[in-house]
């Protein structure tokens, strides 16, 4: 991320990123979709009615401020902040039908979710796992294609109203299908870490902070997520 011509080196004059200041910026990008989900799940659980318009400007309008980001770093000051609070419309929506139908299932993969997260940093930190080339193209390869499946499933699921066993089912398969991308996403959680390193010692510009911070929030929030669907599966094939 922090080899190409695109990025303003430190010798530009202008201010670089630390690993500290990217932390920050992705606390406060966290608290802000943690707000922003917990006033949507009062917000629906109230009027049921806005669960479909909230959770359709969550999609579309975390989708389109994503590609923002990724295309123009420079944005990401501004389009950060603002991801992570229309991704908070998308978090309560989707969790609150979750822990409509599973008690418990919500809080459950909160904890597992700050686990894995907290896992992950020591594995980092410790030196047990590194972020080399090697597995950068491994994750990115994985990930990329769980993308295209998932892709493609949605595709099917609206289209021709075909569900893909491997993401619906509570089955053996479906199950091992949610470990999988449960530790693929953790794996990304190595990569999100590794470029706080990477961006502070290649004296990324100032800016990078918040878009770091975004990438680290996009990915907690995939790994909440495929814990839920996770979750769910155990307990419907209980």
């Amino acid at each position: 991320m922090f080899r190409s011509g695109t990025l303003t080196s430190a010798a530009s004059g202008g201010q670089t990123m630390t690993v500290s200041g990217a932390m920050a910026k992705a606390a406060f990008l966290l608290v802000l979709a943690l707000v922003s989900a917990g006033l949507t799940w009062n917000a629906v659980a109230s009027n049921p009615a806005l669960g479909m318009p909230l959770l359709l400007v969550g999609v579309i309008g975390g989708l389109v401020l994503s590609l923002a980001t990724a295309f123009k770093r420079e944005w990401s000051p501004v389009t950060a902040p603002m991801y992570a609070l229309v991704e908070g419309l998308f978090l309560g929506v989707v969790s609150l039908r979750y822990g409509s139908q599973f008690d418990g299932i919500v809080f459950q993969a909160v904890v597992l979710t700050v686990a894995v997260a907290v896992a992950m940093l020591a594995l980092y930190t410790l030196g047990v796992i590194r972020p080399t080339e090697r597995f950068r193209a491994i994750v990115f390869s994985a990930t990329l294609g769980v993308a295209l499946f998932y892709l493609v499933a949605m595709v099917l699921q609206l289209g021709f109203k075909i569900e893909v066993p491997l993401i619906h089912s509570s089955g053996m398969l479906g199950i091992g299908f949610s470990l999988f991308v449960v530790a693929l996403a953790g794996f990304n959680l190595i990569i999100d870490f590794g470029d706080f390193e990477a961006g502070e010692q290649a004296g990324a510009p100032r800016y990078m902070e918040w878009y770091c911070g975004f990438a680290l929030l996009v990915t907690l929030v995939w790994l909440y997520i495929e814990i839920l669907r996770l979750l769910s599966k155990l307990r419907s094939s209980d």
